[in-house]
């Protein structure tokens, strides 16, 4: 195993010895204000134990933002690495695992759960249902991913982090390599996350295939809806194989078994191929929901039907089907004849295609629109050019003879970045603003957010822009240092100065949370966008049971023509029936908890233990399948209360926020 028991926490290092200070602090700190204020109870009742799509995906976003402050400073230590020549800031190993936290932690404990929280809290509502069709099971993925995310975390204060790099490629990534237990952190959490991830993705395709309100067809869907059906599909196809490579690299890394090891007869390709296998797919599991939002979006603030419908529907597909099989192209330089080289070369160029079609689609939908420039349609505007940008060059990189200039050098990573951020993080915070009022019940402010737009923005693009014109120039990615003879430094520095900016614009989004809790407009009535689908039909926050009667949809864009042609009628007490939802419950947390403690010991090779462990997962898996709990029934007079309420104030002194 070995294991040296005065090294089971990291320390040598100031900045983790702070670090952990201020970690147990903020862990006493928040201990005893729940304790002090009494509001365990509320907790447990209200959010630990729910199984309300709405709450769970609340509680998604929440982690997302959390974690992205994570991987910002992770960033921002890169960065300040880097920005002059020869720094000592950062040791070599430490950068390794910054690196490699910064990748894993923003692709995964960022990206997925803020985008799995959106589609948890807003698909349900844009296709007329009370829930997902497995409400516990969506809670089971929630906590799966928080216990990944947890697991994942601690590696930078006890045994120590992974430093292979997202991509954690073997041998590199071996035990011949990486002795240490860092990357054994990597397969057990992603592991457990990615099981709950396997899960989202089967609830929402048979949410969206059982679950939409009677008249809605796929052709009728919103277009989020749509993307997010799509992602869910991409999801069940590729995560198996990321699953099954953590299986085999957690046997090579525990068991002693050679499935990627070369000294043991092992193929280290076979990891690069299972990895891309499902990474690149990955990239399209998170751009593609984005793509949805930014439809809605769009569509919303033009004042315009979505432009081109069934050609988006007909684009996402073809991306989908493209994006298995374009994986070859992460490893042009790796030894592939030039025969495959050009097919995957061709693959990928190919989906410039159905993406193309999009950006266009976009861009006639805002054509003679009445454009209003809210926060939310800030970001979608501002993604159509930094895409464009990461995707133009993303074609330069298909090209394999061309990619063996471009490999492996700052160029690529400015492409990645502005692939994600702009095609993912732009959306998200469009998201974000969009639908916030629906979740809480008041809007965020529009000022603060014009000043997180603009630091954002330019911030990013301060940031990464300098990177293309480095790697041209030869600088390479995941090194920690270099000379100043080289002259990078300038263009290094502009970009350090960058990513302050862009985390000053992160700070306005924090801000923008805390201020708008305190001080927001409460009467914004159910529908402040004037908005077209049907997750604006219901309640300003949403009720737990989501729709008093559920609606019937004719056409495209439901609830906006419901509010022209007056079909918006007030609800008689007469169609109010019963509604059934089910119960809360204890035993999505507590296999998450299972699954952490399980997945702990084995990270430390503790494998007696962690199979010990591993009964408590049965046990939860027991409890489940005896538990016949039924749910219980919503009455009648409450509902009636409950809309009384709601619809009384829908329409009397609410302020308009877009005319």
């Amino acid at each position: 195993m070995g294991i040296k028991w005065d090294e089971f926490f990291v320390t040598g290092d100031p900045l983790i010895f702070a670090s952990q200070i201020g970690i147990a602090l903020t862990l006493v700190g928040a201990l005893a204000g729940l304790t002090y204020f009494k509001k365990w109870n509320y907790l447990w009742s209200e959010w630990f134990t729910t199984v309300d799509h709405k709450k769970i995906g609340i509680m998604y976003i929440l982690v997302g933002v959390v974690m992205f402050l994570r991987g910002g400073i992770d960033g921002l230590m890169m960065k300040g690495q880097t920005a002059v020549p020869e720094n000592d800031f950062l040791n070599a190993q430490h950068y390794n695992e910054v690196f490699t936290t910064h990748g894993v932690i923003m692709i995964l404990f960022v990206a997925m759960p803020l985008l799995i929280g959106l589609m948890n809290f807003v698909i349900p509502l844009q296709i007329g249902a009370r829930d997902v069709a497995f409400p516990q099971l969506n809670a089971l993925s929630f906590w799966l991913t928080v216990s990944g995310a947890a697991l994942f975390n601690i590696s930078f204060i006890i045994g120590g982090s992974p430093d292979a790099g997202w991509t954690s490629y073997f041998p590199l990534a071996g035990k011949e390599f990486s002795p240490g237990i860092g990357n054994n952190f990597y397969a057990v959490a992603l592991q457990i996350a990615g099981a709950g991830t396997l899960m989202t993705g089967i609830n929402f395709v048979v949410t969206v295939l059982k679950m939409r309100t009677k008249g809605m067809t796929l052709m009728k869907m919103p277009m989020f809806t749509w993307t997010s059906f799509i992602t869910s599909i991409i999801i069940v196809a590729s995560f198996p194989i990321f699953t099954v490579a953590l299986a085999l690299m957690t046997f090579d890394r525990t068991f002693g078994t050679h499935f990627f090891t070369i000294s043991g007869g092992g193929m280290d390709m076979l990891w690069a191929n299972l990895f891309w296998l499902w990474g690149h797919p990955e990239v399209y599991i998170v751009v593609l929901p984005a793509f949805g939002m930014l439809s809605d979006i769009i569509s919303t603030f033009a004042r315009k039907t979505l432009y081109g419908y069934k050609s988006m529907v007909i684009s996402i597909v073809m991306i989908s089907v493209l994006s298995m099989l374009v994986w070859v192209h992460h490893f042009f330089t790796m030894g592939n004849s030039a025969g495959v080289n050009s097919f995957f070369s061709i693959t990928t160029m190919a989906i410039a295609i159905p993406t193309g079609v999009k950006v266009f689609n976009w861009l006639f939908t805002m054509r003679k629109g009445r454009i209003k420039f809210t926060t939310a349609m800030l970001w979608a505007l501002a993604f159509v050019p930094n895409f464009v940008i990461g995707g133009v060059t993303g074609v330069m990189l298909a090209m394999a003879a061309a990619d063996y200039q471009y490999h492996n050098t700052l160029f690529l990573v400015a492409h990645f970045h502005y692939v994600l951020i702009p095609g993912v993080v732009f959306p998200i915070f469009a998201g974000l603003y969009f639908w916030w009022p629906k979740m809480f019940g008041y809007m965020l402010n529009e000022k603060i957010g014009k000043w997180h737009f603009w630091l954002f923005v330019v911030g990013f693009n301060v940031t990464f822009m300098p990177m293309f014109f480095l790697g041209l120039d030869g600088a390479v990615r995941r090194a920690y240092t270099y000379s100043a003879e080289t002259g990078f430094g300038p263009l290094m520095m502009i970009s350090a100065v960058g990513s302050v900016i862009l985390a000053a614009g992160f700070a306005a989004l924090v801000y923008n949370i805390y201020w708008s809790a305190r001080n927001a407009d409460r009467n914004i009535g159910n529908d402040p966008w004037d908005a077209r689908t049907l997750e604006w039909a219901t309640a300003t926050p949403v009720q737990h049971y989501n729709f008093a009667s559920l609606p019937e949809v004719t056409k495209l864009d439901a609830f906006w023509h419901m509010k022209k042609n007056n079909q918006l009628q007030p609800l008689s007490e007469d169609e109010i029936e019963e509604i059934h939802l089910p119960s809360n419950t204890w035993i999505p947390i507590y296999m998450g908890v299972v699954f952490g403690i399980s997945g702990f010991l084995l990270v430390f090779e503790w494998t007696i233990a962690a199979g010990v462990a591993a009964i408590g997962i049965l046990a939860g898996l027991a409890f489940r399948s005896f538990d016949y709990d039924e749910g219980f029934h919503v009455h009648k007079d409450e509902i009636f209360e409950t809309e009384s309420k709601w619809r009384k104030g829908a329409n009397k002194g609410v302020k308009n926020h877009v005319s």
